[in-house]
């Protein structure tokens, strides 16, 4: 499929830890699409390697920071690109809802950020039993996971956003789903 669109699409695949986000957005990168990969994993490495175990247990507003200006670069990175569509392993507004989900209080830029930079269309991956893992960067449990699903939910559909639930089912069909509920808006 070609797309011709006059303004770029920013589309950003949200859902609670261990959803398939990441492994569909993989997908979406064979296919030739330009992706942004998930920042936390990134940070939560380098604080690792300067001996910090889990950054975000133990400095969650540090943590959040250097997520919330993170996922802000990449924003900012896809302007400077020519790519009519740039899909986003999380957004700007799961920060605050993690934050929201930890009870963890936030300076009032973190909404302000949600709000001024803003994306085309959020696809909603659920909570599925059958695919959650935890590993050494994702260490939820499934009903974290359904639980942080829900902060996110609310936290995008506060900003007015419609989300798109992504069925389940193979890698190929739910990126063939995302792929063909593309369009120039």
């Amino acid at each position: 499929m070609i797309y011709f669109c006059k303004m770029q699409q920013k589309i950003v695949l949200i859902g609670g830890p261990g959803t398939g986000k990441t492994t569909v957005l993989n997908e979406l990168i064979k296919r030739n699409f330009y992706c942004m990969p998930e920042v936390s994993r990134a940070v939560t490495l380098k604080a690792k390697e300067e001996g910090i175990d889990q950054l975000f247990l133990t400095e969650p507003l540090l943590f959040s920071k250097m997520l919330l200006e993170g996922r802000e670069e990449q924003y900012v990175k896809a302007n400077l690109l020519a790519e009519e569509i740039v899909f986003f392993d999380r957004g700007i507004p799961d920060v605050h809802a993690y934050m929201n989900y930890f009870n963890t209080e936030y300076p009032a830029f973190f909404i302000k950020k949600s709000a001024q930079y803003t994306y085309s269309k959020i696809f909603h991956f659920s909570p599925w039993k059958e695919i959650h893992i935890t590993d050494n960067e994702r260490y939820e449990s499934f009903e974290e996971s359904e639980e942080i699903d829900a902060f996110l939910v609310k936290a995008y559909s506060e900003l007015g956003y419609n989300l798109i639930n992504v069925p389940f089912g193979s890698v190929e069909e739910r990126t063939n789903f995302i792929v063909n509920s593309l369009s120039c808006e």
